[in-house]
């Protein structure tokens, strides 16, 4: 997992010591979600609250608990700078679909998240980054979307 700022290089050198490996799932999943706050607290010496990743999310988390907001903050740049290399890696032009439990959920706060602009901070290739559209799918069965359609094709 590739740090971008001296807080989140902080984040993963704590989680460093916790885990042999910390990868992009270790911190963009709802396990990583709980890593980014238990790091963020040990870091600023605070004891951790045992939080779900569905509290650390909770909007009114984040007004008791600033961890919270700054955990999942830290997740949605995180998840941007990994979206976009690997929209790169495989030369993405339609779209990138994003899915799961957690975004989702966020609505608006991830609508205003660095997402975006950590998926398309990558320098001279800005410019193509930001061509590509970045989607949210919010259906809850998905898959069932795609079968539907793929059975009512001739």
């Amino acid at each position: 997992m590739p740090p971008i700022t001296e807080r989140e290089n902080a984040v993963l050198t704590e989680m460093r010591r916790r885990f042999d490996h910390v990868s992009a799932e270790r911190c963009l999943s709802g396990p990583g979600l709980v890593n980014l706050y238990n790091s963020l607290a040990a870091i600023d010496g605070v004891p951790s609250a045992g939080y779900t990743a569905a509290q650390i999310t909770d909007p009114e988390m984040a007004v008791t608990d600033p961890l919270c907001g700054e955990a999942t903050g830290m997740f949605c740049a995180m998840l941007g700078t990994v979206a976009g290399n690997l929209a790169l890696t495989l030369g993405a032009h339609g779209g990138l679909y994003i899915a799961g439990g957690i975004v989702p959920r966020l609505g608006a706060r991830f609508a205003e998240s660095a997402f975006r602009e950590r998926f398309e901070a990558k320098g001279r290739l800005r410019a193509y980054l930001a061509a590509i559209p970045t989607y949210v799918i919010t259906h809850k069965l998905p898959a069932f979307l795609g079968c539907a359609a793929a059975l009512a094709a001739p």
